[in-house]
């Protein structure tokens, strides 16, 4: 869920009330904006995050990652330039092509979510395709190094301890394994970018196999995505265009202006 502001390498969205951590009130580990002070930290929340019940197992080993450290502070270049530039990066004539070439493969998977969530096709296939390339580029690193760094960094603490929580939580109740828990870098899961916290609202087991895969299950990828949309107001059958009701939504997905332009132009062209 790009852009931090979902979840999407960057990702979005507001913060998520926890199964294990609701309510609960606790007093934050001391942040800080390098490396010195990251074990000292980690021990900490790890102390604290157990008292709450939380297996902090998934956190063995974690170091702080430099390199999630600096996409973070320089994620506002992979906005720059034209729509044209942003739309040849991240969403070719290839990936047009692409999309309607799936749509036809998965014609009654997407013909059920869209009877249930009122979802359009084209809308999640262009989501789908700027996220991880269809699923291509979902990403092999670990979510709790990165999650656990920016936990730590005082610039949004409070929001990434939520999502290092919602992590450990996913993995705790078994919703899906740590070692398989992975993502381009920067603590988003599956291939459109969940953050953990999005996973715990609105995941759902879409193929019926008991399991909520964002990974490997296109249905559940893509229902998944479809009840995010729903669940912040999108309009079944709707338009998405500017000035249309449900461009809106496209913000609660990504607070970028140019992909919201972006998403709706690639929605629409694969629509035609």
């Amino acid at each position: 869920m790009a852009l931090i502001a979902k979840g999407q390498i960057f990702a979005a969205a507001a913060l998520a009330m926890l199964g294990l951590t609701a309510g609960s009130a606790y007093a934050a580990p001391q942040c800080g904006n390098d490396a010195g002070g990251f074990a000292t930290w980690l021990e900490s929340y790890k102390a604290e995050a157990k008292a709450r019940g939380i297996d902090t197992a998934p956190l063995a080993g974690v170091k702080y990652d430099t390199g999630v450290i600096h996409i973070d502070r320089n994620q506002h270049g992979a906005f720059k330039g034209t729509l044209d530039q942003f739309m040849a990066r991240r969403a070719p004539a290839s990936y047009v092509k692409r999309a309607k070439s799936l749509w036809k493969a998965n014609a009654g998977t997407f013909a059920k979510i869209e009877q249930r969530y009122g979802v359009q096709p084209e809308v999640l296939l262009a989501i789908w395709g700027m996220e991880t390339g269809f699923g291509a580029n979902s990403g092999n690193k670990s979510v709790f190094q990165p999650l656990a760094t920016l936990a730590y960094d005082c610039r949004r603490s409070a929001y990434f301890t939520n999502e290092l929580d919602s992590a450990l939580e996913i993995a705790q109740k078994g919703y899906i394994s740590a070692s398989q828990m992975k993502g381009a870098g920067f603590g988003e899961l599956g291939q459109t970018q969940f953050l953990p916290s999005k996973y715990l609202q609105y995941a759902v087991d879409f193929d019926g196999d008991g399991r909520r895969d964002l990974i490997h299950s296109t249905g559940d990828v893509l229902a998944s995505t479809a009840n995010f949309l729903k669940g912040h107001g999108w309009q079944a059958g709707a338009g998405y265009g500017p000035g249309e009701p449900n461009y809106r939504i496209w913000n609660e997905w990504n607070r970028a202006t140019i992909y919201q332009q972006a998403l709706s132009r690639f929605a629409t062209q694969i629509a035609h």
